[in-house]
């Protein structure tokens, strides 16, 4: 009787808050929520006897993912009126994915049937001699080998994708010249002074002043009035 009230409690606190992740109009709401949903999630794992599921949801997505997202959505100077503005224009395209899913699914569910011996296995009780943890890395890294590291593959591939996508060249951007640096001599950057005795704690070693830069009608070495490559004012 416990068990099944705290299910059915978990699995309505888990159904708000996932509903209030995508209808919140604050992300930052959205995160925390999410957050939540998450802790309900691996609540309903404890219940079922998934322990390590539990803690891996608790200790990847709780502590590392969910908090990544707040700390960009936090950081980040995202215009959200900006972002909303397209709605109405884009909303028949989303309706129409939409719809797509949906018939999908109902298709799925449709064609889903239960197993001639499933009511037997829902009954069975876990094997005493085997672990929680132990069983499902045999599945993983044994039964399943190749399609774990088909999936990480497609997840490397997906992150090499967007990294693309989203870099942008800006030529406003100052480049590093690695040959320039090592070729460079420490009396070119650092200037040695003479300290008088008696006169407190002063600094033996100082940047030396930028050079000046060079004017359009002055002589250069790489050019006329240009800078060389690596050099900048």
């Amino acid at each position: 009787m416990i068990v099944n009230f705290a299910f059915y409690l978990f699995a309505a606190i888990m159904l708000a808050s996932a509903a209030i992740v995508i209808t919140a109009k604050n992300p930052v709401h959205s995160v925390l929520f999410l957050i939540l949903a998450f802790f309900n999630a691996a609540a309903l794992f404890l219940i079922a006897g998934a322990e390590f599921l539990a803690m891996i949801l608790v200790i990847v997505y709780v502590g590392a993912v969910a908090v990544l997202f707040l700390f960009v959505v936090m950081m980040l100077d995202v215009d959200f009126a900006e972002l909303r503005g397209g709605f109405q224009r884009y909303a028949p395209v989303g309706a129409a994915v939409g719809a797509v899913l949906f018939i999908e699914l109902a298709l799925v569910l449709g064609g889903w049937r239960f197993g001639p011996d499933a009511g037997a296995m829902r009954l069975s009780s876990a094997p005493g001699d085997l672990e929680n943890t132990r069983a499902l890395g045999r599945l993983i890294y044994t039964d399943y080998i190749f399609l774990f590291q088909a999936a990480g593959l497609i997840l490397m591939v997906a992150m090499i994708g967007a990294i693309v996508l989203t870099h942008r060249d800006r030529g406003t951007a100052r480049r590093q010249n690695i040959a320039r640096q090592n070729a460079r001599a420490v009396s070119d950057t650092l200037e040695i002074l003479a300290v008088a005795p008696r006169t407190g704690v002063q600094q033996f070693l100082r940047p030396k002043p930028p050079k000046q830069l060079v004017l359009a009608d002055e002589p250069h070495e790489h050019g006329v009035g240009k800078p060389g490559p690596g050099e900048h004012g």
